[in-house]
């Protein structure tokens, strides 16, 4: 190898073994014609260099890198970074290459499309949702699978998996009410979020369903500081008359900034003076200080869809995007649990 290069060629490969490079070429490609001592002696001279294979001839000549967008943002939800790892071990499982692609968005995908079009990758999976049919449209225009969460909005090449959100949002109001709930509220996410907006229209239509009146709703984001702003703002309203008594969660980290304000800041107990339930069931939700009733949106099972769907849309492009939908397992603990 020339003195100061950086890596090893193929060039220096086949020059140690006395081969053509053709036959390094040969030896590196799956299936390729290369007899077995040509091979040993490609490969003594590939260790002896520490000559690793290029994927960008790969990539020009199947038109596949191996490479999977891995899009993730709102790394401060445990929530993320559970799917993230699940995402990155069954990528690597299935002899991918998993490519993160980190954003400043905790829920919209539209933001970063700039930044997509210049990988070249095989597929896009991303935790973030597709808000416009503009985007998802322009996704749709790079010709490969993309498969997100919550999406929104689908098109030709972009799919979308979901948590059951509106099934779950029914399944908390029936409990809250059961547990003695007479006034309701909503702490909702980002206004935008597919999630969130989900989630509400199943917590109206469960209270619908019981004969009860709409729940309040308080705007807010995905952070623990939104939940704990809506949580002030709605009993700074209630002041006048009587305050809530059951909270619905667009997410855990909203009802765990909720219930320390409730707790620390108003002086009422949980659950005796106010129910919350949360969505996502992250491991700190099981923790004493909040032991939060909780919707588990079951990140494997989340995952297997998604890269089934990367699967079946890379071997038959659909005429439009799919939508697969998860069951939520709801997960009761201490929050609604009143004496």
């Amino acid at each position: 190898m020339t003195p100061g290069k950086r890596y090893a060629s193929s060039t220096d490969v086949a020059r140690l073994a006395g081969v053509s490079q053709s036959a390094v070429s040969r030896t590196f490609t799956p299936g390729a014609s290369v007899s077995a001592e040509t091979r040993r002696k490609v490969l003594e001279a590939a260790e002896a260099l520490g000559f690793r294979p290029s994927i960008i001839p790969q990539i020009l000549l199947t038109d596949r890198s191996g490479l999977v967008a891995v899009i993730v943002g709102g790394l401060q939800n445990a929530y993320h970074s559970a799917v993230l790892e699940r995402f990155a071990t069954r990528l690597r499982d299935a002899g991918k290459q998993v490519l993160l692609v980190p954003v400043d968005s905790d829920y919209a995908l539209d933001a970063v499309l700039a930044q997509l079009s210049s990988y070249r990758v095989d597929a896009i999976v991303s935790g973030l949702a597709v808000l416009s049919q503009e985007v998802a449209d322009a996704l749709s225009a790079f010709r490969i699978p993309i498969v997100s969460f919550n999406a929104g909005v689908t098109s030709e090449r972009v799919a979308s998996v979901e948590s059951d959100n509106r099934a779950s949002a029914a399944t908390a109001a029936a409990l809250l009410r059961r547990r003695g709930g007479r006034r309701f509220a909503f702490l909702a996410g980002p206004e935008e979020s597919p999630a969130s907006r989900d989630r509400l229209a199943g917590f109206r239509d469960g209270l619908a369903a019981l004969g009860l009146e709409e729940p309040r709703v308080m705007a807010g984001d995905y952070s623990y500081a939104g939940g704990q702003s809506a949580a002030r703002r709605l009993f700074a309203r209630s002041s006048a008359g009587e305050p809530a008594d059951a909270l619905f969660c667009a997410n855990d980290l909203i009802a765990f900034g909720a219930m320390d304000v409730i707790r620390r800041e108003l002086g009422l107990r949980v659950p005796e003076d106010v129910m919350l339930v949360g969505y996502d069931n992250i491991p700190s939700a099981a923790w004493g200080a909040y032991d939060l009733t909780s919707f588990d949106q079951d990140a494997e099972a989340l995952v297997t869809e998604a890269l089934a769907l990367v699967e079946e849309m890379t071997a038959r492009p659909p005429a439009h995007g799919p939508v697969r939908v998860v069951p939520a397992r709801f997960v009761e603990r201490g929050s609604t649990r009143r004496p």
